[in-house]
């Protein structure tokens, strides 16, 4: 009987996904004739000509809108742009350009170590006047890059004036295939002991850079290994279970995955590890994602490292590419992954998030229990929570304000002008009497500068007038308003400790490169200070 039973069973487990299967076909099959037949009648009887490209393009997003963030449609013609975000690679002359004017001309804003502007003799500051004999005049930024990228071995032609001579040269300038390196600095910290190394990506081989990086450290002397991922949005996922795959015994489990109609897959780590000893430290925040949490969340279950930050950003999502007609790719969600807890990190509603992109609080009544493999209990619910917290370090609106209108920048472009050379960059510090030439450089460029009593007390203001308050309170309102109101200056030199580490930063990367820019950052990492003091998980 219990045979029989048994069998039965299976047979109407085997008939309901039959069946879900042909409903599942059927509705597809409904829709792409529903689909066709409403684009036939449309184009047949339509009153004005169909803008067919848009309305379809309009569709498409509405479409893929409706399921996850990740799932995108990427026609043919993005097809350069998604590869560079994916890889971090792309055919040009290895520089970030800067426009300021349409009718100006383009400056060399950061050019990468070792790169072929580099090669060629060309610093930053340096002004692109004609590429390949054509004028940058009236071109936009995005134009004059996309006339700098091409094939790598294919030759562009420069027209530069030099940035401290005014030299006007012809400069003919090799492409080739730039790859920025998700390993932006591995160095030895000031205490000798410590080994650092900023992750910045998972594209293809940066496990191979982790693992050369990590074995140099270690020949300096290193005795912690601290491993920073804090901004990290990930990528490929078998770079993450490589690295992985350094540290702990062969055979552990790194990550699963399971998917709609998809068996569930094991990642092991196959490769012999370098060092299954050495203390390990972990830096997240809320920035960290994917492919950094698979790294966080399986070295944390396996008692392998000591996490510590913020919680992550709760993107535990698989996306595989798949080709579609006329060259475009669908990049869609495909499965979920899981610690080697059992913990899925996938943020339980990912349209409700803070304002920073981090995870909101989730009371433990909604989240469930795991153990790591030496008992320590861990909660999924969205993201890995770290195993100690450490403090965020809050900027003014000015500074957030100084950034992202490019007034530091532009500022260090300034000084590359004045400046043939500067002092290496651990000893190069900007002088009180630099940092005041950079508040007059600053007072004449147009960004916004209220704080945020000012901007909230603005907003207050407005919502007064709409109430019909305004006149009534007129004199408190003004008495307030005098009080927290700041000129440029005033604000600029009250914020100088804040803001001059973006400037020497800025400034030294002119000079010395990225790497260079990671050591001024990292003088001024309170949080890296304060990681360095925490305990350690050690069994």
């Amino acid at each position: 009987m219990k045979i029989r039973t048994a069998i039965l069973t299976g047979l109407a487990a085997l008939l309901c996904i039959a069946a879900y299967g042909q409903s599942r076909t059927f509705e597809t099959g409904k829709w792409i004739d529903i689909h066709n037949a409403l684009l036939k009648a449309l184009s047949a009887s339509y009153v004005d000509s169909l803008p067919l490209s848009r309305i379809e393009m309009k569709g498409i997003e509405a479409m893929l809108g409706d399921l996850d963030p990740y799932t995108e449609f990427v026609p043919e013609e993005e097809q350069e742009d998604f590869q560079m975000m994916i890889n971090k690679t792309y055919g040009g002359v290895g520089a970030i350009i800067f426009k300021p004017e349409k009718d100006g001309n383009v400056i060399i804003n950061e050019p990468y170590s070792g790169a072929p502007v580099t090669k060629a003799g060309i610093v930053a500051g340096d002004e692109i006047m004609e590429i390949d004999g054509v004028s940058v005049k009236g071109l936009d930024s995005k134009q004059c890059s996309d006339r700098m990228k091409g094939k790598p071995g294919t030759v562009v032609k420069f027209k530069i004036k030099k940035v401290r001579s005014g030299e006007i040269k012809d400069v003919e300038v090799t492409r080739e295939r730039i790859h920025l390196p998700d390993v932006e600095y591995a160095g030895m910290l000031e205490d000798g002991t410590t080994g650092y190394m900023l992750q910045s990506g998972f594209t293809e081989g940066v496990s191979d850079a982790v693992r050369s990086g990590f074995l140099k450290l270690r020949e300096q002397g290193m005795k912690k290994f601290v491993l920073d991922l804090r901004g990290n949005g990930g990528g490929i996922m078998q770079e993450a279970v490589k690295i992985v795959s350094l540290f702990v015994p062969k055979g552990s489990v790194v990550v699963s995955s399971k998917g709609n109609n998809e068996k569930e897959m094991v990642y092991r780590t196959v490769g012999e590890p370098v060092d299954t000893e050495m203390p390990i430290v972990i830096l997240v925040d809320s920035g960290s994602a994917s492919s950094s949490e698979i790294v966080a969340g399986a070295m944390q279950d396996l008692d392998r490292a000591t996490i510590l930050g913020r919680r992550t950003f709760g993107k535990g999502l698989v996306q595989s590419i798949r080709p579609l007609p006329y060259n475009g790719q669908l990049k869609v969600t495909t499965a979920k992954y899981y610690t080697p807890s059992g913990r899925c990190v996938q943020v339980m509603d990912y349209s409700r998030r803070n304002e920073d992109g981090s995870v909101g609080a989730i009371p433990d009544s909604l989240t469930k229990e795991f153990k790591t493999l030496h008992g320590r209990t861990v909660r999924d619910g969205g993201g890995i929570t770290p195993d100690d917290t450490l403090k965020v370090k809050r900027y003014s609106r000015l500074t957030y304000s100084l950034v992202l209108n490019a007034v530091t920048e532009q500022y260090a472009l300034e000084y590359v002008r004045s400046h043939e050379s500067i002092p290496a960059p651990e000893d190069f510090r900007l002088s009180d009497k630099e940092y005041e030439d950079f508040v007059a450089f600053a007072e004449n460029k147009e960004f916004d500068y209220r704080s945020s009593a000012q901007a909230y007390f603005d907003l207050m203001k407005k919502e007064l007038a709409e109430d019909g308050l305004d006149e009534s309170m007129k004199p408190q309102i003004e008495a307030l308003e005098n009080a927290i109101k700041m000129d440029k200056r005033t604000f600029l030199n009250l914020k100088k400790d804040e803001i001059v580490p973006f400037l020497e930063e800025e400034i030294v990367i002119r000079y010395y490169y990225q790497q260079a820019g990671v050591k001024v950052r990292l003088r001024y990492d309170d949080q890296l200070r304060e990681a360095l003091t925490k305990p350690l998980i050690s069994f």
